[in-house]
């Protein structure tokens, strides 16, 4: 007798289905995803008891013929790929035919179409335990409508695994509301046992765009989000960005989609993560509805059964692409009226002459007491020994304005020195202030002028929305990080050779992983030298980071190059230094400034990257409008 046997079709689905069909909302999946295949602007879908009793997704889509009916059933059988080229550039989200045939498979599945816009349509079921199809006429306009009841009644060991019908109907409104974030041409209804949860209509404008996202995540996600639209290389990614003050504690409104699909994965979500780092207090996770559009032959979205992750043809570009677009996005926010924008990076403000508005009026009008440069290069002429501020330990002189290089700046912060320190009684005199007329001037800058300061903390300034408050040390410590940056991005990665070269035991494949990448260790100030199949030698480290636990840093680093084939992590190591060097040399709490100063201060961070947080994710700003004065001192009621 033999020993082995073919498997009945019923049961070879049934084992394709365990890859497929997971819960109702893996049939919701692949049954929306066919739909928008089918060039459908109209999808409805009904639910009860959380999709295992019945699931119905109807749409207006082209259709099936009534000779394909019983292949839509078939295993293997699709409209979406001919030949090997198809499925090595696949543009549809559904294309490899199991998905019919696996859930028909464990659920009594009735599937009716028409490609007609009058008479009558066909209605497919399958059968029995060779799966046997049967196609009779039946009532139904122009599209597809399938039914699907019983989820799992023939295989009970699965549906035992389910959870109860609001977990799983949770599943499927999700999955619903994802789709619905990246097909806006398609209108979308979702019913759940006879109640319509979700009616999506068709968005064509930007407008309407941004009205379903603020559905689907939430009005304050809209209000405090960026629009992002970049294009380069042949790649491009657009969506919104949420700022870096509307963080969540959890990763659950992350939506990245890859030429239309809803994926997860590891390069996009470094890259996404890297570009954040800096501005997100610890543990917070950024909020994001990104899209990115790339040629379908540079990505393999065959390599997950749910179609869930994909592959990059070359996932280091991917990577830096996407890091480098949102990292500078974040970094050309700047506090503007009374939210944070976004303005033109400095090469093309450079390029553009202020009268075109790229620049803000007040830029140009005559304030000479309130330049920023100018004081500062007033407080460069300061005495350093002015007694209201060496009480606190800290000379009153501003030491550096950062022209020189980071060596020169970290002495300066090592000494105390501050850009915003004492200032002598007849200089603060002399300095004359803008009127209360000027406060109100629409054209006044975003962050006002100071009035007053609060317990030696807070600035109170006033501008033409209201009232503005400034945590001085947390806005001055992102100021000072940012110019330490620019210091060393002049002054470059310094290698620091090792007196007595470091052995390391690594394996074998990271030793070839390092001997591939010499060039890249090289660029981060690396130097390793391979004695044997699984030893290397580190000869050479960035100066910054000789004191540093040195082979933890080179492990992580080969770590980054074999997952993403890129490393950041001398630059996150430097950007912590450099980090608490900038706290250190900030100002202090309780430390009297004087009205000069701390518009002074108001003006850089205007002129500052990021400087809606500091180095530590936490705000350095906010602001209380008069309409939420007036609301709070129960005015005009």
């Amino acid at each position: 007798m033999s020993v082995i046997k073919q498997l009945s079709p019923r049961l070879a689905n049934q084992i394709a289905a365990g890859e497929v069909v997971e819960r109702p909302a893996s049939v919701i999946k692949e049954l929306l995803e066919n739909s928008i295949d089918a060039g459908s602007t109209q999808i409805d879908v009904e639910v009860e008891a959380g999709g295992t009793k019945l699931i119905k997704v109807r749409d207006n889509g082209i259709g099936i013929d009534k000779d394909d009916l019983p292949l839509a059933l078939a295993r293997h059988a699709t409209s979406k790929i001919y030949h090997l080229d198809d499925l090595e550039a696949v543009a549809s989200l559904g294309f490899r035919g199991e998905a019919l045939a696996s859930i028909s498979s464990v659920s009594r599945l009735t599937l009716t179409s028409n490609q007609n816009t009058s008479g009558p349509g066909w209605c497919v079921t399958a059968e029995g335990i060779d799966m046997h199809t049967s196609v009779k006429a039946a009532a139904h306009q122009r599209g597809t409508t399938i039914e699907v009841r019983d989820l799992f009644f023939n295989t009970p060991a699965r549906k035992k695994f389910l959870r109860t019908e609001r977990t799983e109907f949770t599943k499927i409104d999700e999955i619903v509301k994802r789709l619905a974030l990246c097909n806006f041409a398609v209108g979308f209804q979702l019913v759940h046992n006879g109640r319509v949860i979700h009616t999506f209509k068709p968005a064509t404008t930007q407008a309407e765009m941004e009205r379903r996202v603020a559905q689907i995540c939430g009005p304050n996600f809209m209000q405090q989000s960026l629009f992002v639209d970049i294009e380069r290389m042949g790649l491009r990614l657009w969506g919104w960005m949420g700022l870096p003050t509307f963080s969540r504690s959890q990763a659950d409104l992350q939506h990245f989609f890859v030429n239309g699909r809803m994926i997860r994965d590891r390069v996009v979500t470094h890259a996404v993560k890297q570009a954040y780092q800096d501005v997100l207090y610890h543990g917070r996770h950024p909020a994001y509805a990104l899209y990115l559009e790339l040629d379908p032959a540079t990505v393999d979205v065959n390599v997950h059964p749910t179609k869930h992750e994909v592959r990059f043809r070359d996932g280091r570009s991917v990577h830096d692409f996407l890091y480098r677009s949102l990292h500078r996005t974040i970094a050309d926010v700047r506090p503007s009226g009374d939210t944070l924008s976004t303005v033109a990076p400095e090469s093309q403000v450079a390029e553009q002459a202020p009268t075109q508005g790229h620049m803000p009026l007040w830029q140009n009008r005559e304030r000479p007491s309130f330049d920023s440069a100018q004081q500062l290069q007033a407080y460069g002429q300061l005495h350093p020994h002015n007694s209201d501020h060496q009480s606190g330990g800290e000379s009153g002189a501003a030491g550096f304005a950062y022209q020189g290089g980071v060596n020169d700046v970290a002495g300066g912060l090592q000494a105390g020195t501050s850009a915003y320190g004492g200032m002598p009684a007849g200089l603060a005199e002399s300095s004359a202030m803008p009127s209360i007329a000027d406060h109100s001037d629409p054209e006044s800058p975003p962050l006002g002028f100071a009035v007053a300061q609060l317990h030696g903390i807070y600035i109170l300034a006033e501008n033409a929305e209201g009232l503005v408050l400034v945590d001085m040390h947390a806005a001055h410590e992102r100021i000072t990080y940012e110019r330490l940056k620019l210091a060393w991005d002049g002054e470059g990665l310094k290698p620091q050779p090792l007196l007595v070269p470091i052995s390391m035991a690594v394996s074998e494949g990271e030793a070839d992983m390092a001997e591939e990448h010499a060039s890249i260790l090289a660029q981060l100030g690396v130097e390793l030298e391979r004695v044997g199949p699984e030893s290397m030698l580190i000869r050479q480290v960035p100066n910054l980071l000789k004191d540093a636990d040195v082979e933890s840093l080179v492990r992580d680093i080969i770590s980054d190059l074999i997952q993403h084939g890129s490393s950041s992590r001398v630059l996150e190591q430097h950007n912590e230094l450099l980090s608490t060097m900038a706290c250190h040399g900030s100002v202090r709490a309780n430390r009297r400034l004087t009205i000069p100063e701390m518009n002074a201060l108001l003006r850089d961070m205007e002129h500052t990257e990021r400087s809606g947080q500091c180095n530590h994710g936490r705000p350095t700003w906010t602001r209380l409008t008069l309409s939420e004065l007036d609301k709070l001192f129960l005015r005009g009621r």
